[in-house]
């Protein structure tokens, strides 16, 4: 059995959402009867079903973060933004601080390279763009999500297959779109690599089970991958890596 809060500390946990992470602690922590609210940017329309409260949109910065935590009296912070969250992290390490409330940031390990991978590592998605043509890219497989797409349209030597869960908004000219949102599997994904001749993957270095399977598929097929590196994360925070270490985390706080 899980472990519970003592009956005198009035938990309420503010869930910074928007990956599978944070729609698991979001369940656990209803299961246990815990007051959670998850957090959304709102920038999928079609997000996952979770128990609890949950609100979209941004909070207004730093200060207005802070405001929310102070007038809706929240205890704990779990930070479970995607790894490619820039802004997020570092408002809400700046909120909590200011506010006294306890925070940690729930990050999931990155992709390491294997035996095998043809990897060229870049820092951003402009590089990924920069990088294409040096590498002889024609038929890529753009694996960003949907708002990352502008940067490439000055790549006018490439074919794109674009895959993201919400439309793109102007598609690229010379490209063919796909909605579909992960688990996905190695077979699901050969079957798109062999099907458009991919022979370049671009993805963002997210470390997530649910969408590693294209990165065995570019492996086995011997494709290039150009991979984005994360952004910084704010100094000073906790970091776990697993729902479960946050849970314990939790548990910690709620005792003191």
């Amino acid at each position: 059995m899980p472990p519970v809060y003592p009956p005198s500390v009035a938990a309420k946990v503010l869930v910074l959402a928007g990956t599978t992470e944070a729609t698991e602690v979001a369940r656990r922590l209803h299961q246990r009867g815990v007051e959670v609210v998850s957090s959304l940017a709102g920038v999928t329309m079609a997000a996952v079903d979770r128990p609890g409260a949950v609100r979209s949109g941004g909070f207004g910065g730093v200060d207005g973060l802070a405001r929310f935590l102070v007038a809706e009296r929240v205890d704990a912070v779990i930070d479970a933004t995607h790894p490619f969250a820039s802004a997020m992290p570092f408002n809400t390490a700046a909120a909590a601080t200011r506010t006294a409330v306890p925070h940690i940031r729930l990050l999931r390990p990155p992709w390491s390279r294997r035996e095998g991978d043809r990897w060229i590592g870049v820092p951003g998605m402009e590089e990924a763009a920069a990088a294409l043509d040096p590498c002889g890219a024609k038929r890529v497989f753009l694996a960003t999500g949907r708002q990352q797409v502008d940067v490439f349209r000055r790549c006018t030597g490439q074919w794109f297959l674009v895959r993201s869960i919400e439309p793109v908004a102007e598609p690229l000219a010379r490209s063919v779109e796909i909605r579909d949102r992960g688990p996905f599997t190695v077979a699901g994904e050969r079957r798109l690599f062999v099907e458009h001749a991919i022979d370049t993957l671009v993805a963002k270095n997210a470390g997530a089970t649910a969408t590693a399977a294209k990165l065995d598929v570019a492996r086995e097929l011997g494709v290039t991958v150009v991979m984005v590196a994360r952004p910084p994360q704010p100094p000073g925070v906790k970091v776990v890596t697993t729902v479960d270490a946050a849970l314990q985390w939790l548990d910690r706080v709620a005792r003191r």
